[in-house]
């Protein structure tokens, strides 16, 4: 694919702009160690949740859209639609719990929670476990992802350009990506995801429109779909088509996934109860308030905004690349779907646009691996370092260790691409080993916020069962026709009677140890009785029944509006007024639920 002067006039822009944000933010980032993985507590809502969308968009993730697609049609995206009731959970539950919790990390509320040397051990593995293989997993296939996009765009048709072209130019965006970020911390971070984040769905909506035109249109790119395929029509429907004789997604599977995927499976940016750079961009804003409409915004522009661009151009490649399915299903494939995004780029995109494609791309990775090394980072020198090798380092040795850190996040995450890329390794492989690998322990991830009696062997025990289960239902040959989602429930299931029956059998935290969680966090529920009878003077908000039917209208408002837009996109303004309504209903109650807290929840604010 050849680039004119104007591309490389976009490209050669965004550059300068991303380091510019970096240098601008550097002497602030290093004023202490707050302020460089926190922003000082001082994100507004608008900012942080706009940093977490921007990270959740990553290289990958338009790509692995198009795969589903061509695989399961439009209910193909249930395997990530389905965490929006966890999603909305985090929103409405958890994400005042985080930010009184007032840590640093997630795991660093495990000494906020459990005591003693079983806790120690736990913080300390589970930071390096987090930051060293599952930080460094998810850097590796992002940039697999980000060089598969080079191959079949600038590096298409140059014939042999040498061993590993494509990863030496990602390699080139790594080093740029951490200069800022490892001289800016979270602010750099920060404020680069919303000018990366806007540039991303510019991109990505110019390039759709311009997709669809070349199908011919919505009613013609229907009817080619659908002539391809003698079941084509199931491509676009919301759900599995139930009746089929050959369902493009077993219904079985996709109810595993709506009933067990937001509670049972431990996966970046839609941990149960919260986590990860959900939990750091929480822990960063001024306040509770601010955590939740952070939250909150970022809900919503992940599921309601963000999908259409990238399911349109998924169903134009179906329309004029028909082999693309084929190459889902097959089990020796002739070609990879998920580069069928990319190739649109090359066939489809004129002047101008073929280089803002290649920021946009630039800009979804970078947002990811910015966020990444900046949360590996935290974990190293905040959970690890501070805690277990210098307890009495200052700000200033501890803003020093956290630069150090970041690079270090940086190679080992350049390690995992180099083995991802030459191994040639599905984004859709990552997203399923992550996902199962994780399932089970999204439980006591939930509870331990609700019932006094979870202890750190439940913890301990749910981590172990889950990769011990793991391997059991995949390694070893047991359950290997079954789908991955029944595996993964399968996991889950285990994993949660493994982790319930630990607690039962060892003893519960010490008591001092709950009450002194339990007076900072005033966490809800009946399953603190015990310790409530010895802090009668902690005011509770009661309202996490409240809080649980928001969340539930507000995955109301995600599932109505999501078939809403497609509606109005392919002209069914029927069934488009009767889900939009539905949404519009849904989202008036959710903010007349918000607006009449009562007066004992508002007094403890």
């Amino acid at each position: 694919m050849q680039l004119a002067a104007l591309d490389w006039t976009i490209i050669v822009a965004y550059f300068v702009v991303a380091l510019g944000i970096g240098l601008v933010f550097k002497n602030r980032a290093g004023s202490g160690f707050v302020e460089y993985f926190a922003s000082g507590r001082s994100l507004p809502w608008w900012i942080a949740g706009t940093s977490m969308v921007a990270t959740t968009f990553a290289a990958d993730t338009p790509l692995w859209v198009t795969g589903k697609v061509a695989a399961y049609g439009l209910a193909g995206n249930w395997l990530w639609w389905s965490f929006a009731f966890g999603g909305m959970l985090t929103v409405f539950v958890f994400a005042k719990l985080w930010r009184r919790a007032e840590v640093l990390t997630d795991v660093e509320l495990i000494a906020l929670r459990y005591h003693g040397p079983a806790a120690s051990f736990l913080r300390g593995f589970r930071a390096i476990y987090v930051s060293v293989i599952m930080n460094s997993l998810i850097i590796g296939w992002v940039t697999s992802a980000m060089a598969g996009v080079l191959k079949q765009t600038v590096l298409h048709g140059v014939g042999d350009p040498g061993a590993h072209s494509d990863f030496w130019l990602v390699v080139i965006l790594l080093g740029a990506t951490g200069v800022y970020s490892v001289m800016s911390g979270m602010w750099g971070v920060a404020i680069t995801d919303m000018l990366q984040f806007v540039l991303a769905m510019i991109g990505c909506t110019i390039f759709a429109v311009v997709c669809v035109d070349a199908a011919g249109g919505t009613v013609a790119l229907q009817a080619k779909v659908t002539q391809a395929f003698g079941d084509g029509d199931q491509a676009f429907g919301f759900l599995p088509d139930f009746g089929a004789v050959s369902p493009w997604m077993p219904v079985g599977v996709f109810v595993a996934l709506v009933l067990s995927q937001w509670w049972a499976s431990w996966y970046p940016g839609a941990e149960p109860g919260g986590g990860g750079y959900i939990v750091q961009r929480m822990a960063s804003c001024k306040d509770e308030q601010h955590a939740v409409k952070a939250t909150l915004f970022f809900q919503l522009m992940h599921y309601c905004v963000r999908p259409w661009p990238w399911i349109l151009v998924a169903f134009v490649a179906l329309a004029l690349h028909p082999e693309v399915r084929q190459w889902a299903l097959a089990d020796e494939p002739a070609g990879n779907p998920e580069h069928a995004y990319p190739m649109l780029i090359r066939e489809l995109a004129p002047v101008g646009l073929r280089g803002l494609m290649l920021v946009t791309f630039a800009a979804a990775f970078m947002s990811t691996v910015s966020t990444q090394m900046n949360l590996g980072a935290s974990y190293l020198v905040n959970d690890v370092y501070k805690r277990f090798l210098r307890p009495d380092a200052d700000d200033r040795e501890l803003v020093a260790a956290s630069r150090w850190a970041s690079a270090l996040s940086l190679l080992l995450g350049g390690v995992a691409s180099y083995v991802l890329i030459v191994g040639g390794l599905k984004i859709d492989d990552a997203w399923q080993f992550l996902l199962a690998l994780g399932a089970g322990v999204g439980a006591v991830f939930i509870l331990r916020w609700f019932w006094w009696r979870i202890n750190v062997w439940s913890e301990i025990v749910a981590m172990v069962g889950s990769i011990a289960f793991y391997t059991l239902f995949t390694q070893w040959g047991l359950t290997k026709d079954l789908p991955t989602e029944y595996r993964s429930l399968l996991v889950a299931a285990s994993t949660l009677v493994a982790w319930l029956t630990a607690t039962l059998v060892t003893r519960p935290e010490p008591t001092q140890h709950l009450l002194a969680f339990f007076r900072k966090v005033r966490p809800d529920g009946p399953g603190w009785a015990p310790i409530v009878a010895q802090a009668p003077e902690v005011r509770r908000d009661h309202e996490l029944a409240r809080g649980i039917g928001r969340a539930l209208l507000g995955t109301i408002v995600v599932w109505l509006t999501l078939p809403g837009i497609g509606a109005v996109i392919f002209g069914e303004p029927g069934k488009a007024a009767l889900c939009l309504v539905g949404a519009a209903l849904a989202a008036a109650l959710l903010l007349a639920s918000v607006r009449s807290r009562p007066a004992s929840a508002a007094a403890t604010r």
